[in-house]
């Protein structure tokens, strides 16, 4: 793990501070990190100025010391059961982190909370726990890609070129690309990152599980000051981005229809329930790649209304698929 990068350099300061009742001197911070004074001063300074609980005091012989405020060098928080369930209910939801710096501080916390709340109290929990599943078809594993995740996130925090060895769903061989991580994206159970690529020159998307190599440079890239993840993605069904301008309707049988309504799917929908029961959904995206899938998972529950392009590729699918059950020897 490379410990002269913020993100993990910091991370493991706090904590270390953290352990450290009595606190720490600069100096020692810095050997045991393995950087120079001057880096764990503006660290501190950081975490100072974003209002992180610690101070400088002065201990044995007039030697400065930095400490976490708080019992045992611990934030001053305290749960309620309702929050600790949340909490630990929520754990699973950090899998795709798994191995991560993020992850296992994570799994520390929960540790705790298993030492603390009593045998009663963590059957209890245990047992509300297992009321929520949480599915996990078609979700991607990164338990063995840890150390990938952990330099994809340095490379993100810390603006630096990164090259990747990736092979796309098409490809027959891995190809490397130097590109540019501005984030990663949780979608359906799999991690995306969100890189420009030198080679593209333009934002391209990422499947995490696709990438086997990670090789993060010294040299800084910079960001556009008005990117935003949310916004990137604003107008895309999912993680596929296009640079178009589609406005979608899509009709609804009254079987779907009310399964249709009570979800969220997209930020621009607009649903109307029509007299015969059915649903006419309306949508605005920069893409039809991913809303295709969509739509052809209702089967024949759902009917594009427009665009005609997105008709005639849904019915060019359509009778592709009946070919292949026509012709296919089971």
């Amino acid at each position: 793990m490379v410990r002269d990068t913020p993100l993990v350099r910091q991370w493991l300061l706090i904590k270390m501070l953290a352990a450290r009742r009595y606190g720490l001197t600069v100096r020692e911070m810095a050997e045991e990190l393995g950087v120079n004074e001057r880096t764990i001063r503006r660290d501190l300074q950081t975490f100072l100025a974003v209002g992180f609980p610690i101070e400088e005091t002065v201990g044995e012989r007039g030697r400065k010391l930095w400490r976490l405020r708080g019992p045992a060098g611990r934030a001053d928080l305290s749960f309620a059961l309702d929050e600790v369930l949340a909490l630990y209910i929520a754990r699973r939801f950090l899998d795709p982190l798994a191995g991560t710096v993020i992850w296992e501080a994570a799994q520390n916390a929960f540790q705790k909370i298993r030492a603390c709340v009593g045998k009663s109290a963590l059957a209890y929990l245990e047992k509300m726990a297992g009321n929520l599943h949480h599915t996990s078809i078609g979700a991607g594993d990164y338990a063995a890609k840890s150390q990938l995740l952990d330099d994809l996130i340095r490379a993100i925090e810390d603006r630096k070129a990164t090259v990747v060895l990736y092979q796309s769903q098409r490809a027959t061989e891995p190809v490397e690309y130097e590109l540019y991580p501005y984030g990663l994206v949780f979608h359906r159970g799999s991690l995306y990152l969100v890189a420009f690529s030198r080679d593209h020159d333009e934002l391209r998307h990422f499947k995490v599980d696709r990438i086997s190599e990670v090789e993060v440079s010294n040299f800084p890239f910079r960001m556009p000051d008005d990117f935003n993840l949310a916004k990137h993605l604003a107008n895309s069904f999912g993680v596929f981005h296009g640079k178009g301008d589609v406005a979608v309707k899509v009709r609804f049988s009254p079987d779907v229809a009310r399964y249709v309504e009570e979800s969220k799917w997209h930020a621009s929908q607009q649903l109307s329930k029509q007299k015969d029961g059915s649903l006419l959904a309306e949508f605005r995206l920069s893409s039809t790649e991913e809303i295709k899938r969509w739509i052809l998972s209702f089967g024949q529950n759902a009917v594009v209304v427009e665009p005609e392009a997105l008709r005639a590729d849904i019915q060019r699918e359509l009778t592709a698929m009946r070919r292949q059950y026509s012709s296919a020897r089971i």
